[in-house]
C-alpha cells in the first residue's frame, strides 16, 4: 500500500483485528519469516487489507503480535476466506506454542469520539 493510499482513508474509519501468538523458541525465526511473507501478501492482495503490521512482543516471552486494519468486517471476512490464510495457518501450526483469542473492532478515534464537552465525561 502506498502512503497516499494510506493517507486518502478516513480517521476513524476501518474494522481492526488483534491476533497473538506465543512461538516456540527455536521456530522465532522461522515464524518471523513466515510471519512477514504472510503480511506482505495480504496487503498486496487484498484491496481491503491496508495495515498489517508483525510486532516482535517483549513483553511476552516469543510473542508475536498482528496488528490489522481492514476497511470494514467485510473486508476482513474476504481475509478470512482468503486461500493464503490457510495456508498461514497449517505453515505456523507446527511453530507455535499457543494463540490468543482474535481481538476484533471498529477503529474509533475520530475527533468527536475524543472530545468532550467540558462537562462531559469520555469513557475508554
Amino acid at each position: 500500500m502506498t502512503s497516499q493510499s494510506m493517507a486518502s482513508r478516513p480517521l476513524g474509519a476501518g474494522y481492526v483485528v488483534i491476533a497473538e501468538f506465543v512461538v516456540k523458541p527455536q521456530c522465532i525465526d522461522d515464524f518471523m519469516a513466515l510471519a512477514l511473507d504472510f503480511s506482505d501478501e495480504c496487503l498486496e492482495s487484498e484491496a481491503g487489507c491496508w495495515q498489517f503490521d508483525v510486532v516482535r512482543l517483549d513483553t511476552t516471552a516469543h510473542g508475536v503480535l498482528f496488528f490489522e486494519a481492514y476497511d470494514d468486517l467485510a473486508a476482513f471476512d474476504a481475509h478470512s476466506r482468503s486461500p493464503h490464510l490457510a495456508r498461514f495457518k497449517a505453515s505456523f501450526a507446527p511453530l507455535i506454542v499457543g494463540e490468543q483469542p482474535l481481538r476484533r473492532g471498529t477503529r474509533g478515534h475520530t475527533r468527536s469520539a475524543i472530545t468532550a464537552a467540558p462537562d462531559e465525561k469520555v469513557s475508554r
